[in-house]
């Protein structure tokens, strides 16, 4: 295979996987702050249910103290029914006692309504703390594993991107120049295999002529169609005998 040839396909393999690893590189950031956000989520998730049950609790207090005023006024009320004079103002103050302890009962009911609305909140405030500490530790981790990716990714990258340097010192200056120029052009693809008289990037069939220059692999030929540069993969040993082989019993065969 012509020197420039075998050359510039090593190029293009290098410089797709670096374009690949510097794709990776930088997704990486987005993905870790994905991370925090869905931490965030839980962190509000939390910080909510306490939230709940801190106004749960304040209004059980809010509403024990309304019990209080109330449960003074019936212990005075009952201290005047020994100072009235008649019946009927004695059934008028027992039935003001009825209707304040009446109100003291539905103020209860609303303070156990708030305990059994507080146990429910409490679960919820005990789970949610469980999740925030389990979402802490999956995101630290797979913060630390996207980290440590990222520094592969770029220590491999840099490797690369100095064998791309002793293989672009080695290349003719017009091949280089066609190399980059067809990669700029052709979204990083300057380089194409041909296979059974087409190239295999625009699926357009070669001349008769170049497909037999192209495979003897010993110049550098430019696809006609999408100017990319053109080689034909060399069979290994025993796929090329095989093909001998069949090509034998064929003419046997006819």
């Amino acid at each position: 295979m012509h020197p420039d040839l075998k050359a510039v396909i090593e190029l293009q393999r290098v410089d797709l996987k670096i374009a690949e690893l510097n794709s990776q590189i930088d997704t990486l950031p987005a993905e870790i702050r994905s991370l925090e956000d869905q931490l965030k989520d839980h962190l509000q998730a939390h910080e909510s249910h306490k939230d709940r049950l801190t106004a749960n609790q304040k209004e059980r207090r809010e509403l024990e103290g309304d019990i209080q005023p109330i449960q003074a006024k019936i212990s005075k009320h009952k201290d005047q029914l020994y100072e009235v004079k008649t019946n009927e103002q004695y059934k008028a103050m027992l039935k003001e006692i009825e209707g304040e302890e009446a109100n003291i009962r539905k103020i209860e009911d609303k303070i156990l309504e708030k305990m059994l609305e507080a146990e429910e909140l409490q679960k919820m405030v005990t789970q949610a703390a469980a999740s925030l500490a389990s979402e802490k530790a999956r995101a630290a981790a797979e913060t630390k594993r996207l980290q440590s990716l990222r520094e592969a990714d770029a220590k491999e990258r840099d490797g690369l991107l100095a064998s791309r340097q002793q293989l672009t010192v080695g290349l003719t200056p017009d091949v280089l120049h066609t190399y980059e120029r067809v990669r700029k052009a052709r979204r990083g693809i300057a380089v194409a295999d041909v296979r059974n008289e087409f190239c295999t990037a625009c699926n357009v069939r070669l001349r008769p002529q170049v497909y037999n220059d192209v495979l003897k692999n010993a110049a550098i030929l430019l696809c006609e169609s999408c100017d990319r540069i053109l080689y034909c993969v060399e069979p290994a040993p025993g796929d090329a005998e095989a093909a001998a082989d069949s090509g034998r019993q064929t003419s046997v065969s006819n």
